[in-house]
This record gives structure tokens, sequence and C-alpha cells, in this order.
């Protein structure tokens, strides 16, 4: 039953902190940013939130800049948005996986593009 809980909690602050994201941010540093998951310790009170960021080296370290210096006004809105107890503490995380899914598609398309070639 618990876990239940914190997966749906999770499930919410993840669609929270998107829109918080989205809507609230308005800093120009913050690039394009995809909430991918929110971890949620058992208790509620730590939340892991990676993101994907999609730029190059440079553009994703200053979006986890942004990021990291606006955790206090992310926790604040998702504390106003979610009736909690407690509001957890956040942490961004960069979370290379759609950049590794793209990376994978475009070498199997390189792929089929070359076996087309030599058939």
């Amino acid at each position: 039953m618990a876990h239940q809980r914190v997966q749906r909690v999770a499930e919410q602050m993840k669609k929270e902190i998107a829109d918080i994201l989205k809507n609230e941010m308005k800093d120009p540093r913050l690039g394009f940013i995809s909430v991918t998951e929110v971890e949620l310790s058992p208790d509620l009170r730590y939340a892991k939130v990676y993101v994907s960021i999609l730029g190059n080296e440079q553009e994703k370290r200053e979006s986890l800049e942004v990021l990291a210096r606006a955790t206090g006004f992310v926790r604040r809105e998702i504390g106003q948005r979610l009736s909690l107890r407690f509001t957890p503490e956040i942490t961004f995380r960069f979370d290379p996986s759609i950049e590794r899914g793209a990376r994978v598609a475009e070498l199997l398309h390189q792929v089929r593009r070359e076996e087309g070639n030599n058939g």
C-alpha cells in the first residue's frame, strides 16, 4: 500500500515539476528540458528528479546550474500544489537515456541506409 502511494506521489510530482519548468521558470539559460522520472524515498522526504536536456555540453551544464539554484522555488511550488505533510527535498539529476535512445535510433537508421546502398 505504501509503495503505491510513493509511486502516485512521484508521478504527480513529475507532472507538476514539468509544468513548473515549462510555465513558471523564465530563465533564458534553461534549455529544452524533459522530466523523465521522479524517485521518492519511502518516507516522501527526498526526491531525485531526473531530467533530460537537449543541447551541447555547455547548455546542459548551464541548465543544471539553473535548476540547482531554482530548487527552493520548485520545492515551494510543489508544496503549494500537492497536499503533503512534508514537501520533499529536491535534487535534480541529469538523465542521458533520451539522448542515448536518439543516438541508437540514428545509428540504426544509418545501418539501414548503408544496407540499402549495398543491396
